[in-house]
């Protein structure tokens, strides 16, 4: 599935962080822990790549346990410090400001050279759409200032914000890339990081079932009461006439079916499912 979809203020936000990382100490990336690899954009991996960064996995309660730990050490074998996150609940703020002064260790041990007491580190936080950053930031400033919701693009303006643990974090608006292609563009469609109001929601469900269907059959099982050996289209039938998504005479509502589904999913009522594996 190819998609091409990159709104005006995708490029801004582009422009704003490369000028906003001289300002910064560290890069704070939120990814969804259902799609580690999809939810990092590689344009902001290139642009930011001279800087020291923390991997925030997000929605770890929402992704598989196993999957999880493969997914912290892959990235610890790349050179790269991820923490499990779950943004709904308290974050461990300090737990953040001590790795990162671990990994900025040098800048410190140059400050205390030379008398200086600074011990704040500023932090930008970067992520895709609904990625659960603002979220996130909300939870870590213990505060209720940045606008939240599922709809991707949601926070579009620079702002700072102060935390109780000498971290100041940069906000930028989630930012996506200008084709996304194969099973990125897939995955994000999944996690709702892609509007789906732009997308054919009966085509994206019929692909959503095959994953579940070959990764996760179980889930269906015990969430839906069917048989998952089942084709795909079956087991799309069978959701639609065991939930009421009806038309008449018997005949499924896809769409009503598919939004029942992703809704499933994405709030974990289908539970703990991770997309891309390690």
């Amino acid at each position: 599935m190819n998609i091409n979809w990159y709104p005006g203020h995708m490029k801004k936000t582009k422009e704003e962080i490369i000028n906003s990382l001289k300002l910064v100490d560290i890069v704070l990336e939120v990814i969804d822990a259902r799609i580690p690899e999809s939810s990092r954009n590689p344009l902001i991996s290139e642009i930011t790549e001279k800087k020291d960064r923390i991997i925030i996995m997000n929605k770890t309660d929402l992704s598989d346990p196993i999957e999880n730990e493969k997914w912290i050490k892959k990235f610890a074998d790349s050179g790269i410090k991820a923490i499990k996150m779950n943004s709904k609940e308290k974050i461990n703020t300090r737990q953040i400001y001590n790795i990162a002064k671990e990994i900025l260790k040098e800048k410190f041990i140059k400050n205390e050279e030379k008398n200086i007491e600074n011990e704040n580190i500023r932090m930008m936080v970067v992520g895709v759409p609904n990625s659960g950053k603002s979220t996130f930031i909300n939870n870590i400033a213990k505060r209720k200032g940045a606008k939240v919701g599922n709809r991707p693009g949601v926070t579009q303006q620079k702002q700072w914000i102060k935390t109780k643990e000498k971290i100041l974090l940069l906000d930028t608006p989630g930012v996506l890339w200008p084709k996304l292609e194969g099973d990125s563009g897939l995955h994000l469609s999944f996690t709702n990081a892609i509007k789906d109001e732009i997308l054919n929601v009966e085509e994206l469900c019929l692909k959503f079932l095959e994953f579940m269907k070959e990764s996760y059959p179980e889930n269906l099982k015990e969430r839906y009461k069917i048989d998952p050996s089942m084709t795909p289209i079956e087991i799309y039938d069978q959701i639609g006439l065991r939930r009421g998504a009806i038309i008449r005479k018997g005949e499924v509502d896809y769409t009503r079916c598919a939004n029942l589904i992703f809704n499933d999913f994405r709030s974990g009522k289908l539970g703990r499912i991770t997309i891309e594996k390690a």
